[in-house]
C-alpha cells in the first residue's frame, strides 16, 4: 500500500508538469490582428464606387502586437484615406490588390516606426475583398 502511495504522490506532482506547454520561442512567436471591416468610397469616373475589405496584420512579437492594438485609429485613417486615393484600375486586377496589401502594409510600418521606433507589422492581408 505504501508503495501505490508514494507511486500515487509521484504522478501527481508530476502532472503539472506534463500538462504544461513549452513557452513558444521569440522567433516561433506569430500573431494576427484582425481589423473591423473597411468602407471607403473610391475614385471613379462615374457613379460614386466603394470598396469594402476585411484586413489581418501579422506580427512577429508581442511587442509588435501590443503596438499596433495601441495606434489602430491611426493605422485605420491612414488605411482608409489609402483606400480613398485608389482609381477604379487600381482596384481591378489581383496584381493591382496585391500592390495596394503592400502599399497598406508600409502606411501601417510607417505608422510604427513613427510612433514606435520599430515596423513591428510583418504582413498585411486581404481577407476579403469586395468593389462595389
Amino acid at each position: 500500500m505504501r508503495k501505490v502511495f508514494s507511486g500515487l504522490l509521484l504522478v501527481l506532482a508530476l502532472l503539472p508538469l506534463a500538462g504544461r506547454a513549452e513557452e513558444p520561442a521569440q522567433d516561433d512567436y506569430v500573431s494576427y490582428i484582425e481589423l473591423k471591416p473597411f468602407v471607403a468610397n473610391f475614385i471613379s469616373d462615374g457613379p460614386i464606387r466603394f470598396v469594402k475589405c476585411d484586413i489581418s496584420i501579422q506580427v512577429s512579437s508581442p511587442e509588435g502586437l501590443n503596438a499596433v492594438n495601441y495606434h489602430l485609429p491611426r493605422i485605420r485613417n491612414d488605411i482608409v484615406f489609402l483606400l480613398s486615393a485608389q482609381r477604379e484600375e487600381d482596384l481591378a486586377s489581383v496584381e493591382a490588390q496585391q500592390r495596394l496589401s503592400r502599399m497598406a502594409l508600409e502606411k501601417v510600418q510607417a505608422v510604427l516606426v513613427v510612433e514606435e521606433g520599430e515596423p513591428y507589422a510583418d504582413d498585411l492581408f486581404f481577407t476579403s475583398f469586395v468593389i462595389q
